[in-house]
């Protein structure tokens, strides 16, 4: 038996009265189609959790593979690391299963958002390294001001946006426009060129800084108000609550934030 579902014209496309009545029909199907696609990602058992990481996890990190290590030791944690428009991307497409995301939350310019959720971890505290023989390294913490008559390294704007906008907005509400200095490559070359002795600064995450042991490079925490950026894990909407990896950030975030 054939039905007609729809009135077709060279000007539009339009539900026929047995259209209408089988559409709550057809909507029903679709959904049961979700909740059992959902379901049966719910009843599987990974064997491997695919995290897009972020520099300067420090400690934090080392929680989340300590605790698959006790917890689900049948679970291989594979890290993944890449640029956050990149990370995203890969998630919503399912090649990772959740990533870490630093500062603003990035904008829906692929449409991702509806199928990207952001559950907010912690604030992520930034310190100052300066060379370890300037007479600023001798206090056990710097105001931001005291910095204003030396040269900032700083990445590029367009590797680190929210980073770079943090720390030049707070140097002019402290009065002043920071020297720049030569842009930052990568980090270990940053310290390295602190550790000549150079009269400069830069930022990085405290708890980077925490597990760092580097001779020539003092590393100092900011006076209140210190600088922080916000961090969040990002994981896909269809998917289940990856509540162990949850379980370990927070307390990460209990222990180490007020």
């Amino acid at each position: 038996m054939k039905v007609e579902l729809f009135d077709r014209s060279p000007r539009h496309v339009r539900l026929t009265p047995a259209g209408q009545r089988f559409l709550p029909a057809a909507r029903d199907v679709l959904a049961a189609e979700r909740a059992a696609h959902a379901t049966a990602a719910t009843l599987r058992t990974p064997d491997r959790l695919r995290l897009g990481t972020v520099t300067g996890l420090g400690e934090r990190l080392e929680r989340i593979l300590d605790t698959y290590q006790r917890d689900a030791p049948g679970i291989h944690v594979e890290l993944h690391a890449h640029p956050v428009a990149e990370r995203l991307a890969r998630l919503a497409d399912g090649r990772i299963d959740a990533a870490f995301v630093r500062g603003a939350i990035p904008t829906d310019d692929d449409g991702s958002a509806a199928q990207i959720r952001y559950l907010p971890l912690w604030q992520d505290e930034l310190a100052v390294a300066l060379p370890a023989r300037h007479p600023l390294a001798a206090q056990p913490d710097i105001d931001l001001a005291d910095l204003a008559g030396l040269p900032l390294r700083l990445t590029e704007r367009r590797n680190h946006p929210s980073l770079v906008d943090l720390v030049l907005g707070a140097c002019r509400a402290a009065g002043f426009e920071p020297v720049p200095g030569p842009a930052s490559s990568t980090l270990q070359d940053t310290l390295a060129a602190i550790g000549t002795g150079t009269p400069m600064w830069t930022v990085l995450y405290a708890a980077n800084a925490r597990m760092m042991q580097v001779r020539r490079v003092a590393f100092r925490p900011l006076r209140a108000p210190g600088l922080a950026l916000p961090v969040a894990l990002a994981v896909r909407r269809s998917a289940p609550l990856p509540r162990l990896l949850l379980s370990a950030c927070r307390p990460a975030c209990d222990d180490q934030d007020p």
